[in-house]
């Protein structure tokens, strides 16, 4: 059986066999690896290179696919498309597959074969985007695994090592998604990984590795509290450093985000009925889950330079870490406590409903019943320099207990009086603040900054920093007066 596609006829996955002559394929690719290179065996000291990626063309039939050959060739093949895309694939090479040796590394298909691609034989090519078929495209939603064969985050977690070394599925929605990190092993090769945070309705947060391009790259395209994935094959490791679970994708792994199922749909409603709820958690958290080094932050800017920078940045889903000297123009502290205080469940630090007076992301467990809550800190400010203000910037939990100087249990007890008189010793005070921004379209500067520490800043420094700042709009200055 063959369809036909723009005047011409392909052969479905579900009929390839090593006799076609010259076979041509379409289909979305769902899953793609890294080139890697290795030792030649014909040719002492030269390497050979090779990469795979899977291809899909029905709900029912997708079939692995390798490439080998000169380094120039496979790299470039590999970059001339990336998962997503749907492509032609002319004159592979069709053969059996050893399913007990291939599928031990590679993602488990239907289809009794494999292809192959030849350098001097066989083409890839991408479909413009008025050929493709909207029916292929559909497919990238399909879970390559059955919708219900999936572990949640809650059972992972409470299965613990048990686990360990597990390869298995889950679904999961996209929490938020780290900026790549490179580095280079100790045998000089570079390497790059990526951090997933996921959460479901029985967990609040999980942590997923990505070690290879592809999958960093599939990884940036997912809008943290809108996506939903479903992880086929992904590996189960605890972690003897963070003292947990972890998620690894590897090669075997093929990841469906927003897949078309009943249970991915559930999971999604659960995302849009929390979403306020977890937006706020993702302002004010962070100090509770990942503190930052301070010591790693060098970068000084002005109000006007860090409004500048986040505008360049504009549509990427990338943030950034900086030092600002200026001073807290607006802080609320004696307006009502309701506005300033939030309750934080004792066991995950998620903020606690304030109707039913529990913890929707731990209800699941049902000792989370007997869990304390515990008052942190959820302010306001607004900060200003020589150059702008930054408004509603989030000053919240450990921060801001240590910029007032007094706990939060602590803050209930004092007296209007008192906190009046605790606001008038740090408006107008310059202050040394850590910062961390990202994008946030919803709020009034289109910014979310966050402050990670906010202290009285030494004069000298200070001073230092504000004569470099004007030297740089004197120098800005003059350049203005050269083009007149």
């Amino acid at each position: 059986m063959a369809h036909s596609f723009s005047a011409r006829s392909f052969v479905t996955i579900a009929d390839l066999h090593p006799n076609l002559a010259r076979p041509s394929i379409i289909g979305v690719v769902i899953g793609k690896t890294d080139p890697k290179g290795f030792p030649d065996r014909r040719i002492v000291g030269a390497e050979r290179y090779t990469f795979g990626f899977t291809v899909r063309d029905s709900p029912s039939y997708f079939i692995n696919v390798n490439s080998w050959g000169r380094e120039e060739y496979v790299k470039s093949l590999s970059e001339s498309f990336r998962v997503g895309d749907c492509v032609i694939i002319e004159n592979p090479l069709v053969q059996m597959k050893e399913v007990e040796k291939e599928e031990k590394f590679n993602p488990t298909t239907p289809s009794g074969y494999k292809l192959l691609l030849s350098e001097t034989h066989s083409v890839v090519k991408i479909c413009s985007g008025c050929e493709v078929d909207t029916k292929l495209m559909s497919l990238l939603n399909v879970p390559v695994k059955e919708p219900q064969n999936f572990y949640s985050l809650g059972d992972i977690v409470a299965n613990g090592q048990s686990l360990d070394g597990r390869i298995i599925n889950v679904l999961a929605a996209v929490k938020s998604v780290g900026e790549p990190k490179y580095f280079t092993t100790s045998d000089r090769r570079r390497g790059h990984r990526c951090e997933v945070r996921l959460f479901d309705e029985t967990q609040s947060s999980f942590l997923m590795t990505c070690w290879d391009n592809e999958t960093i790259q599939h990884a940036q395209s997912w809008m943290p509290r809108e996506t939903v994935i479903f992880a086929a094959d992904v590996k189960i490791n605890f972690d003897k450093f963070r003292n947990s679970m972890v998620a690894t994708v590897i090669s075997k792994t093929i990841i469906t985000p927003n897949p078309d199922t009943p249970e991915a749909n559930i999971l999604l409603n659960f995302i849009r009925e929390s979403a306020e709820m977890l937006a706020w958690d993702d302002e004010i958290g962070d100090q509770f889950r990942e503190p930052v080094n301070l010591q790693t932050i060098a970068e000084v800017y002005t109000v006007k330079q860090l409004k500048k920078k986040a505008l360049q940045n504009e549509g990427k889903p990338e943030l950034f870490y900086g030092i600002i000297f200026a001073y807290i123009s607006m802080l609320n502290i004696d307006t009502e406590t309701a506005k300033i205080i939030r309750n934080r469940c004792a066991r995950c630090h998620n903020v606690v409903n304030e109707t039913t007076s529990g913890c929707s992301l731990c209800s699941s467990f049902p000792s989370s019943l007997d869990t304390p809550a515990f008052p942190s800190f959820a302010l306001r400010v607004d900060v200003t320099d020589h150059t702008g203000t930054l408004p509603s910037c989030s000053l919240s939990d450990t921060v801001a207990e240590e910029t007032l100087g007094c706990m939060a249990q602590e803050f209930l007890a004092l007296t209007e009086a008192q906190k009046t008189a605790l606001k008038w010793q740090l408006l107008l005070e310059r202050s040394k603040m850590y910062f961390k921004v990202t994008l946030s379209p919803s709020s009034r500067s289109g910014l979310r900054v966050s402050l990670l520490s906010c202290k009285l800043a030494d004069p000298v420094e200070s001073s230092l920093n504000l004569i470099g700042s004007g030297k740089e709009a004197l120098r800005n200055a003059a350049k203005q007066l050269e083009g007149l």
